[in-house]
């Protein structure tokens, strides 16, 4: 009797043992893996990146990684910084100066922990870093694709897409600059935004040139911006011949230079062609302090014998303006400059702009918080006024 007993018991065992295999098989497709289980397949479409590659990369992106100077800038103005996994050591580092508005609007950059470290800064990844990320990026953006590994070089090794941008400038290379902002836009979903940006800044440029334009040659004062930076701080001799505020206001820059028909994007003049300019009005771009109390532009102006003779310095003509160049540059600390200059050059033509209220202004559009104050105080709140030299 036990024998019959233990008999049915086994039978009802293999019984319920082999519905739930059918029952597993009819739920699986060919891979053999449960639907709950599986990734989704993602629909992959291929662009053309900023330097010509075809690069096939998913459509709707969940999660990315910016490499190189100022990629991280342009996914903030396009409002989908929430979409990154990680960054370089520029956003993690903590620094004394900070002329970055969308890193001082956006301090979780440097706090979360969350957000893992891919390599050094001016691109520098680390592609066993990159994939140690969790969730992994589906795509990486690439400014300055010379920097660093080669962006097929880098896909190679991490697995995952690169798509380059030329980063470009408000200047002589604004088509860069708008092309890429359309670029990340389509790549994010953020057609819309990108217009919405590229419109902000022509129309700003626009309602510059139409303040100014009309000013006869004539009644154009000269003016001249030094200790422009270049992959770091500099003296008074250093300048942008092609500087986009002065362009804006349709200033007289004693510093412009053209190489071939071209404007020269940067340079270190003489200290006696600054003498021998005698600007009426001289800028500096506070980027300069980072050389320390004895050796900025500032000290220059200061305590060399050479620049006391100039016109503007005896007058008392100098003005503090906000870093152009800071982890490449810095779209909207130009645009503020450019009125705030203009307040100094044509007064008349700019009685109804605050500088300081306007820059928050075009700081709320661009990153989403006004952080004019802030940056302004790291810079011993020098910026938008005449300085004592």
């Amino acid at each position: 009797m036990k024998k019959k007993i233990m008999l049915t018991f086994s039978l009802v065992f293999i019984f319920i043992a082999i519905v739930c295999c059918c029952a597993c098989i009819g739920n699986s497709d060919d891979t053999g893996i449960t639907p709950s289980a599986k990734t989704v397949e993602k629909k992959m479409i291929t662009i053309t990146d900023g330097t010509g590659r075809e690069v096939t990369i998913p459509e709707s992106p969940e999660y990315v990684i910016c490499s190189g100077p100022g990629c991280l800038r342009y996914l903030t103005y396009l409002q989908q910084q929430d979409k990154i996994v990680g960054v370089d050591d520029m956003e993690k580092d903590l620094q004394q100066f900070e002329a970055r508005p969308y890193a001082i609007a956006n301090p979780w950059f440097r706090t979360d922990d969350k957000l893992g470290l891919i390599g050094e800064f001016r691109g520098h990844d680390n592609p066993e870093l990159i994939v140690s990320l969790d969730p992994q990026p589906d795509i990486i953006f690439k400014t300055y694709a010379q920097s660093g590994y080669n962006p097929d070089e880098l896909q190679e090794k991490t697995g995952i897409p690169v798509v380059t941008l030329e980063y470009g400038n408000l200047g002589i290379y604004r088509d860069d600059m708008y092309n890429s902002l359309r670029l990340m836009g389509k790549v994010m979903g953020a057609d819309d935004r990108a217009e919405e940006v590229i419109g902000f800044f022509d129309e700003n440029i626009a309602d510059l040139n139409d303040r100014t334009s009309d000013i006869s040659e004539e009644d154009k004062k000269t003016v001249y911006v030094g200790s422009i930076a270049h992959k770091g701080p500099h003296g008074f001799q250093s300048t942008e011949p092609g500087y986009p505020p002065f362009m804006f206001i349709n200033a007289k820059n004693v510093g412009y230079s053209e190489e071939d028909g071209k404007v020269i994007p940067y340079a270190d003049v003489a200290k006696e062609k600054i003498i021998e300019w005698d600007p009426e009005l001289l800028f500096l771009d506070l980027s300069t302090l980072q050389s320390g109390d004895d050796m900025s532009g500032l000290y220059e102006l200061r305590n060399d014998e050479s620049y006391q003779t100039l016109s503007a310095v005896k007058k008392g003509d100098v003005y503090g303006v906000l870093p152009y160049n800071w982890y490449s540059t810095n779209h909207g600390n130009v645009l503020a400059d450019a009125y705030y200059i203009g307040t100094v050059v044509y007064p008349d033509r700019f009685t109804d702009i605050q500088p300081d209220k306007k820059a928050d202004e075009i700081y709320e559009f661009l990153v989403g918080a006004p952080v004019f104050e802030q940056m302004n105080s790291a810079f011993d709140n020098l910026a938008f006024i005449k300085l004592s030299v």
